[in-house]
Protein backbone atom coordinates (compact mmCIF):
# COMPACT_ATOMS: atom_id res chain seq x y z
CA UNK A 1 0.00 0.00 0.00
CA UNK A 2 1.24 3.16 -1.38
CA UNK A 3 0.32 6.87 -0.27
CA UNK A 4 1.91 10.56 0.76
CA UNK A 5 0.14 12.70 2.94
CA UNK A 6 -0.18 16.66 2.18
CA UNK A 7 -1.07 19.39 5.11
CA UNK A 8 -2.99 21.74 4.20
CA UNK A 9 -4.64 24.75 5.84
CA UNK A 10 -8.48 25.03 6.81
CA UNK A 11 -9.13 28.26 9.06
CA UNK A 12 -5.75 28.13 10.43
CA UNK A 13 -6.02 24.29 11.37
CA UNK A 14 -3.22 22.26 9.66
CA UNK A 15 -5.16 19.10 7.80
CA UNK A 16 -4.30 16.48 6.88
CA UNK A 17 -4.72 14.49 3.23
CA UNK A 18 -4.02 11.36 2.45
CA UNK A 19 -2.92 10.61 -1.04
CA UNK A 20 -3.04 7.54 -3.41
CA UNK A 21 -2.47 7.47 -7.17
CA UNK A 22 -2.52 4.82 -9.53
CA UNK A 23 1.13 3.36 -10.69
CA UNK A 24 -0.38 4.66 -14.35
CA UNK A 25 0.17 7.87 -16.32
CA UNK A 26 -2.75 10.35 -15.88
CA UNK A 27 -4.69 12.35 -16.06
CA UNK A 28 -6.99 10.08 -13.79
CA UNK A 29 -10.39 10.92 -12.20
CA UNK A 30 -10.17 11.74 -8.83
CA UNK A 31 -12.59 10.67 -5.99
CA UNK A 32 -12.97 12.44 -2.76
CA UNK A 33 -13.35 9.69 0.06
CA UNK A 34 -14.78 10.34 2.93
CA UNK A 35 -13.69 8.96 6.61
CA UNK A 36 -15.66 7.01 8.87
CA UNK A 37 -15.49 8.10 12.54
CA UNK A 38 -14.52 4.46 14.63
CA UNK A 39 -10.54 4.17 15.14
CA UNK A 40 -9.72 6.58 12.17
CA UNK A 41 -10.56 9.24 14.28
CA UNK A 42 -7.52 8.91 16.12
CA UNK A 43 -5.76 9.43 12.73
CA UNK A 44 -6.28 8.15 9.40
CA UNK A 45 -2.69 6.12 9.86
CA UNK A 46 -4.95 3.81 12.42
CA UNK A 47 -7.95 3.22 10.09
CA UNK A 48 -7.17 -0.28 8.11
CA UNK A 49 -10.40 0.22 6.76
CA UNK A 50 -10.37 3.40 4.89
CA UNK A 51 -6.73 2.81 3.86
CA UNK A 52 -7.64 -0.32 1.92
CA UNK A 53 -10.80 0.87 0.37
CA UNK A 54 -8.90 4.08 -0.80
CA UNK A 55 -5.80 1.66 -2.12
CA UNK A 56 -8.81 -0.43 -4.01
CA UNK A 57 -10.01 2.47 -5.46
CA UNK A 58 -6.43 3.51 -6.63
CA UNK A 59 -6.35 0.20 -7.96
CA UNK A 60 -8.78 0.90 -10.20
CA UNK A 61 -7.26 4.14 -11.86
CA UNK A 62 -8.60 6.69 -9.51
CA UNK A 63 -6.59 9.63 -7.73
CA UNK A 64 -8.16 9.70 -4.19
CA UNK A 65 -7.77 12.04 -1.72
CA UNK A 66 -8.41 11.41 2.28
CA UNK A 67 -8.78 14.58 4.19
CA UNK A 68 -8.57 14.22 7.92
CA UNK A 69 -12.13 16.07 8.91
CA UNK A 70 -11.20 15.31 12.56
CA UNK A 71 -8.08 17.90 12.51
CA UNK A 72 -10.23 20.21 15.05
CA UNK A 73 -9.43 18.41 17.76
CA UNK A 74 -6.06 16.01 19.10
CA UNK A 75 -5.84 12.78 18.02
CA UNK A 76 -6.02 11.51 21.22
CA UNK A 77 -9.61 13.64 22.14
CA UNK A 78 -12.21 10.74 22.92
CA UNK A 79 -14.96 10.09 20.32
CA UNK A 80 -18.00 11.34 21.85
CA UNK A 81 -16.41 14.84 21.92
CA UNK A 82 -15.86 14.31 18.22
CA UNK A 83 -19.60 13.50 17.67
CA UNK A 84 -21.05 16.21 20.23
CA UNK A 85 -18.70 19.08 18.70
CA UNK A 86 -18.97 17.93 14.85
CA UNK A 87 -20.24 20.95 13.01
CA UNK A 88 -21.18 20.77 9.20
CA UNK A 89 -19.76 24.07 8.44
CA UNK A 90 -16.71 22.78 9.35
CA UNK A 91 -16.57 19.96 7.11
CA UNK A 92 -17.52 21.84 3.76
CA UNK A 93 -14.55 24.28 4.59
CA UNK A 94 -12.56 20.65 4.88
CA UNK A 95 -13.98 19.54 1.88
CA UNK A 96 -13.54 22.34 -0.36
CA UNK A 97 -9.58 23.07 0.73
CA UNK A 98 -9.14 19.14 0.19
CA UNK A 99 -11.00 19.26 -3.74
CA UNK A 100 -9.06 22.19 -4.35
CA UNK A 101 -5.65 20.00 -3.80
CA UNK A 102 -6.91 17.00 -5.69
CA UNK A 103 -8.33 18.85 -8.37
CA UNK A 104 -5.16 20.54 -8.72
CA UNK A 105 -3.30 17.92 -8.80
CA UNK A 106 -1.33 16.88 -12.29
CA UNK A 107 -2.02 14.03 -12.53
CA UNK A 108 -6.32 14.57 -11.96
CA UNK A 109 -8.98 15.76 -14.50
CA UNK A 110 -10.40 18.24 -12.96
CA UNK A 111 -13.60 17.55 -14.55
CA UNK A 112 -14.06 13.81 -13.35
CA UNK A 113 -13.99 13.85 -9.98
CA UNK A 114 -16.78 12.00 -7.64
CA UNK A 115 -16.85 12.05 -4.02
CA UNK A 116 -17.27 8.59 -1.71
CA UNK A 117 -17.54 8.03 2.15
CA UNK A 118 -18.97 5.08 4.73
CA UNK A 119 -21.16 5.43 7.89
CA UNK A 120 -19.83 8.89 9.34
CA UNK A 121 -18.32 9.57 6.17
CA UNK A 122 -21.39 8.59 4.00
CA UNK A 123 -23.21 11.50 5.73
CA UNK A 124 -19.97 13.59 5.46
CA UNK A 125 -20.66 12.86 1.44
CA UNK A 126 -23.66 13.38 1.32
CA UNK A 127 -22.99 17.21 2.65
CA UNK A 128 -19.89 17.47 0.30
CA UNK A 129 -22.19 17.23 -2.96
CA UNK A 130 -24.46 19.25 -1.41
CA UNK A 131 -22.46 22.12 -1.30
CA UNK A 132 -19.83 21.40 -4.10
CA UNK A 133 -22.07 21.44 -7.66
CA UNK A 134 -18.33 20.35 -9.29
CA UNK A 135 -19.06 16.63 -8.20
CA UNK A 136 -19.58 14.73 -11.15
CA UNK A 137 -21.04 11.14 -8.73
CA UNK A 138 -21.69 10.24 -5.27
CA UNK A 139 -21.93 7.12 -3.59
CA UNK A 140 -22.96 6.79 -0.13
CA UNK A 141 -22.13 3.73 2.33
CA UNK A 142 -24.81 3.49 4.93
CA UNK A 143 -24.25 7.03 6.20
CA UNK A 144 -26.73 7.51 9.29
CA UNK A 145 -27.57 11.12 10.65
CA UNK A 146 -28.82 12.63 7.42
CA UNK A 147 -31.61 14.25 8.89
CA UNK A 148 -30.44 15.57 11.70
CA UNK A 149 -28.22 19.03 12.29
CA UNK A 150 -24.62 19.15 13.23
CA UNK A 151 -23.84 22.52 14.91
CA UNK A 152 -26.04 24.80 16.03
CA UNK A 153 -27.16 26.96 13.13
CA UNK A 154 -26.23 24.52 10.19
CA UNK A 155 -29.36 23.13 7.99
CA UNK A 156 -30.24 19.39 8.42
CA UNK A 157 -27.81 17.69 5.71
CA UNK A 158 -30.80 16.26 3.96
CA UNK A 159 -31.61 19.71 3.62
CA UNK A 160 -29.01 20.60 1.12
CA UNK A 161 -30.53 17.62 -1.27
CA UNK A 162 -32.01 20.56 -3.07
CA UNK A 163 -28.25 21.57 -4.30
CA UNK A 164 -26.60 18.06 -5.23
CA UNK A 165 -26.25 18.13 -8.78
CA UNK A 166 -24.81 14.87 -9.63
CA UNK A 167 -25.95 11.04 -9.64
CA UNK A 168 -25.84 9.64 -6.73
CA UNK A 169 -25.98 5.59 -5.49
CA UNK A 170 -26.79 4.23 -2.09
CA UNK A 171 -25.63 1.13 0.00
CA UNK A 172 -27.35 -0.27 2.99
CA UNK A 173 -28.21 -2.39 5.39
CA UNK A 174 -31.86 -3.51 5.84
CA UNK A 175 -30.90 -4.86 9.39
CA UNK A 176 -29.62 -1.08 10.09
CA UNK A 177 -30.96 1.05 12.65
CA UNK A 178 -28.88 4.39 11.66
CA UNK A 179 -29.57 4.71 9.19
CA UNK A 180 -33.00 2.64 9.42
CA UNK A 181 -35.01 1.53 5.85
CA UNK A 182 -37.33 4.40 7.34
CA UNK A 183 -34.52 6.89 7.38
CA UNK A 184 -33.57 5.51 3.56
CA UNK A 185 -37.19 6.16 2.33
CA UNK A 186 -36.95 9.62 3.41
CA UNK A 187 -33.32 9.81 1.53
CA UNK A 188 -34.92 8.66 -1.31
CA UNK A 189 -38.16 10.98 -0.83
CA UNK A 190 -35.42 13.69 -0.91
CA UNK A 191 -33.66 12.85 -3.87
CA UNK A 192 -36.74 12.09 -5.87
CA UNK A 193 -37.94 16.23 -4.87
CA UNK A 194 -34.81 17.30 -6.02
CA UNK A 195 -34.82 15.35 -9.45
CA UNK A 196 -31.66 14.01 -8.64
CA UNK A 197 -31.07 10.85 -10.59
CA UNK A 198 -30.16 8.11 -8.09
CA UNK A 199 -30.08 4.15 -7.15
CA UNK A 200 -30.46 2.78 -3.82
CA UNK A 201 -29.15 -0.84 -2.90
CA UNK A 202 -30.36 -2.16 0.26
CA UNK A 203 -29.45 -5.60 1.42
CA UNK A 204 -31.41 -8.19 3.52
CA UNK A 205 -29.11 -9.79 6.23
CA UNK A 206 -27.01 -7.16 6.64
CA UNK A 207 -26.65 -4.14 9.17
CA UNK A 208 -24.35 -1.07 9.48
CA UNK A 209 -20.93 -0.70 8.20
CA UNK A 210 -21.23 -4.63 6.70
CA UNK A 211 -17.88 -3.66 4.51
CA UNK A 212 -15.79 -3.32 7.53
CA UNK A 213 -13.88 -6.29 6.76
CA UNK A 214 -11.97 -5.81 10.22
CA UNK A 215 -15.07 -6.47 12.12
CA UNK A 216 -16.71 -10.11 12.28
CA UNK A 217 -19.95 -8.73 13.84
CA UNK A 218 -20.33 -6.59 11.67
CA UNK A 219 -19.07 -7.73 7.81
CA UNK A 220 -21.43 -9.23 5.11
CA UNK A 221 -18.88 -10.76 2.54
CA UNK A 222 -21.97 -11.20 -0.04
CA UNK A 223 -23.23 -7.60 0.38
CA UNK A 224 -19.89 -6.34 0.52
CA UNK A 225 -18.73 -7.42 -2.51
CA UNK A 226 -21.48 -6.79 -4.71
CA UNK A 227 -21.81 -3.48 -3.38
CA UNK A 228 -18.02 -3.15 -4.22
CA UNK A 229 -18.78 -4.52 -7.76
CA UNK A 230 -21.62 -1.97 -8.01
CA UNK A 231 -19.93 0.62 -7.08
CA UNK A 232 -16.51 0.16 -8.84
CA UNK A 233 -18.95 0.17 -12.44
CA UNK A 234 -20.95 3.43 -11.14
CA UNK A 235 -17.91 5.34 -10.81
CA UNK A 236 -16.97 3.58 -14.42
CA UNK A 237 -19.32 4.94 -15.84
CA UNK A 238 -19.76 8.13 -14.20
CA UNK A 239 -16.09 9.60 -14.58
CA UNK A 240 -14.03 7.50 -17.04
Amino acid sequence: MTHRIETIEVNGSPMEVFIFEPQQQGPHPGIMQCMHIPVGHTGIENDKFTLKSAQRYANDGYVVAVPFVFHWWPKSAEIEIKREEFRDDWTILDLSAAYELLSGLDNVDAERIGIVGHCWGGRVCWVGAGSNPLYKACAVFYGGRVKLVLGEGNPPAIDLTANITCPVIGFFGNEDENPSPEDVDDYSIALNKAGVEHTFYCYDGAGHAFQSFNSEERYCHSASEDAWEKVLAFFEEKLK
